[in-house]
């Protein structure tokens, strides 16, 4: 199977990652095409998000040129609540994608 690349998220504040899942990535399964991802990979978000430093890759200090290896689902709905919902992108099969309602009540 081939593997998927996932479109970077963004968020409603303007927040912004790439999260992947595949055999190549920090994912669980390690696997291409999996029906439901436990965790997952995410890289390179926009700024600094606190809820991701315990899954920081390496001694890389820079917070937004780095990937973060086998972030929990939770941790990545948390992560798309906090930040207002999402208003573009791609999540990997087992993450809810929580959607940003911009203007509605």
């Amino acid at each position: 199977m081939k593997r998927k690349r996932y479109k970077r998220i963004e968020c409603a504040d303007g927040f912004s990652m790439s999260v992947q899942a595949s055999s190549s990535n920090y994912s669980d399964p390690r696997t291409d095409g999996a029906d439901k991802y436990t965790a997952v990979e995410v890289g390179f978000p926009n700024r600094e998000e606190r809820l991701l430093n315990p899954y920081m890759d390496g001694d890389n200090f820079d917070p937004t040129d780095t990937v973060y290896a086998f972030v929990p689902a939770h941790i990545i709905v948390l992560l798309c609540a906090k930040h207002g919902g999402i208003v573009s992108g791609e999540l990997p099969p087992g993450i809810p994608f929580l959607e940003a309602h911009i203007g509605e009540k």
